[in-house]
């Protein structure tokens, strides 16, 4: 871990138990599994990957929101440093302040009974962060002024806004308590394209106002492309791919990785129509396949790739992959 890096995980894994019936073991939901990453301060650090990859609860549990059943997840902003999986009740209160979370859906986030002024001061309140309401107020107008909202707004109620004003509201309160990171779990999922380049245009602003670490998640890799810095990618709870967006657009590495590029939509008609499908659905966590994971998917795929499950291997450049066969496949293409 450098000096650099705010959250660092050394194989994190979230397991979830089942009811057992009365009969055959109890079943576990294998939701991540062995994930390391180092997200540096300061980055927009991007998690993608399909429904059901495991994205969502390595957020979570990033926050200490979701339960962390195997290793270590290090925050350290220079101030303090915790390990999440073994922090105690007054360090993650202390924690809550630093790490907030944007919703996906604003208006689900947003309590209906409540004015824009009382929703975004609620943090603040609840933390005991503020001596007064005067400063409370203070640092509510502070937020909506850098969430572009106006003052007028802080007297209205969630319903009177479109679905844009309410993303910006649900991301001042985020912001309110001076987080040092921040979770935006398909943030800009349920808005317009043109809403969308608004949000995340404020978000890359308030990244480079304010000093926060970003991690994106979200399966639209157009917008992960427009964003992030370094992108992680996920399949059945295991990281297969990470490296620098340049790089990793430019080089995938693994299949996997390829057929998520391959399906961005495209304006070029040479490119139309060269999306690489995937044949199957993802297997349930539940009950994984021995071996590479995607391996039941992967039209690459060998019998090492049947039995032995691949490591996430460094090759060069802060670019690390999970696949038997990456070198092959990368001389295959090069030749294509």
């Amino acid at each position: 871990m450098s000096d650099r890096t705010l959250i660092t995980t050394r194989n994190l894994s979230v397991h979830y138990p089942l009811r057992g019936g009365l009969i055959g073991p109890r079943q576990v939901v294998r939701a991540v599994e062995g994930v390391s990453i180092e997200i540096a301060r300061g980055s927009f650090f991007g998690l993608v990957g399909e429904s059901g990859s495991g994205k969502t609860t390595l957020g979570r549990a990033l926050l200490r929101a979701a339960p962390i059943t195997h290793g270590e997840v290090i925050y350290d902003d220079g101030e303090v440093e915790y390990d999440l999986a073994a922090i105690d009740k007054a360090a993650l209160k202390d924690y809550r302040r630093r790490a907030q979370l944007i919703f996906q859906d604003p208006y689900a986030a947003l309590s209906p009974r409540m004015t824009v002024r009382d929703i975004i001061a609620e943090p603040l309140e609840v933390m005991g962060l503020t001596k007064s309401r005067a400063e409370t107020d203070e640092r509510v107008r502070e937020i909506a002024a850098r969430c572009r909202l106006n003052l007028e707004h802080l007297r209205r109620f969630p319903h009177a806004f479109s679905g844009g004003q309410r993303q910006r509201i649900s991301i001042a309160r985020a912001l309110v308590s001076r987080p040092r990171f921040v979770v935006a779990d398909e943030a800009v999922a349920a808005l317009d394209v043109s809403i969308q380049a608004d949000v995340l245009n404020l978000l890359k602003d308030i990244q480079r106002d304010m000093g926060l670490t970003f991690l994106f998640i979200s399966h639209d890799l157009s917008v992960v492309a427009h964003v992030c810095d370094h992108v992680a990618v996920m399949y059945l709870g295991r990281l297969v791919e990470t490296a620098p967006t340049r790089q990793l657009f430019a080089r995938p590495r693994h299949p996997y990785t390829r057929a998520l590029l391959s399906a961005i939509p495209s304006l070029d008609p040479d490119e139309r129509g060269r999306a690489q499908k995937l044949e199957g659905e993802i297997p349930s966590p539940t009950n994984p396949p021995p071996g590479c994971k995607f391996q039941t998917r992967c039209p690459y795929a060998i019998d090492r790739c049947r039995k032995e499950e691949p490591e996430l291997e460094h090759i060069g450049a802060e670019h690390n992959v999970s696949c038997h066969r990456w070198r092959e496949l990368s001389e295959e293409l090069a030749m294509a």
